[in-house]
């Protein structure tokens, strides 16, 4: 296990799922973490579950989507090792029924202030010649998906951005660890409207072992990885298939 003993990490999203469980394993591994969603009682609860790992737990409820707040947010930690950009939404159903304002609201956040936060943050990082970035895309990021349309393509962008700025930033110090989660269990669905599917159920994995992978990859200095074996397949196969055959087979799959 990779030791993070004396580095600050800063996790968004933090309030439950994955990113709740990313600063868990952080902890485990020695570093001190700022906990930022907009749900300050859920903070507070995780925060409490750090004291007997040694290592500090800031609450700092923010709404990420505001840009004032991203810059309130970056000036009060200036001294962040790791950022993890986790915080992110989706948004399920035909393109042309979705209501405008979730559409915005989810790139607002999905692409947005991941690329601000990166922004503000990785400078720094870069200026003390050391930094670890873990982007959250999804294995949505690997094809179209119909349905999922505009979060599929945010994720994609996600993946594209974080491998062109672990090149960029290779000679500062700073890493970037894309991580691409399949179907986890989390708040995601309820959020997104979608009806979980049979296959979706059986395909599942929890997002403490999402978690791991993710940190582990980050601590090994890997650009990418894809959670979960037969996720790792399916992100693989899809670049062999033509992506309109693809995003066919995904809505047969996705459609209700």
């Amino acid at each position: 296990m990779a030791d993070f003993t004396g580095r600050t990490a800063l996790v968004t999203g933090a309030s439950s799922g994955i990113g709740a469980d990313i600063a868990r394993e952080l902890g485990k591994r020695g570093a001190n973490v700022i906990l930022v969603a907009r749900r300050r009682d859920r903070l507070e609860a995780l925060a409490a579950e750090f004291l007997p790992l040694g290592v500090k737990a800031e609450v700092t409820p923010c709404d990420i989507s505001d840009e004032a707040a991203r810059v309130a947010l970056a000036a009060a930690h200036p001294n962040v090792d790791i950022l993890v950009n986790n915080a992110g939404l989706g948004v399920f159903g035909m393109f042309a029924d979705s209501e405008w304002n979730t559409i915005e609201n989810m790139l607002a956040v999905n692409v947005t202030a991941l690329t601000h936060l990166t922004h503000l943050f990785a400078g720094p990082m870069a200026a003390r010649k050391y930094g670890r970035v873990m982007m959250v895309a999804s294995t949505a990021a690997y094809q179209p998906v119909p349905l999922y349309a505009a979060y599929a393509a945010t994720k994609a962008y996600v993946l594209s951005l974080s491998n062109a700025l672990n090149v960029e930033y290779k000679a500062k110090g700073v890493k970037f660890t894309t991580l691409s989660p399949g179907t986890t269990q989390s708040e995601f669905f309820d959020v997104a409207a979608q009806k979980k599917s049979v296959m979706v159920e059986k395909t599942m994995m929890t997002s403490e072992a999402v978690a791991k992978i993710g940190v582990d990859a980050m601590a090994a200095g890997r650009g990418s990885v894809v959670a979960g074996t037969m996720n790792a397949l399916m992100a693989f196969t899809t670049r062999f298939s033509p992506r309109g055959m693809a995003a066919e087979i995904a809505y047969r799959v996705l459609k209700p």
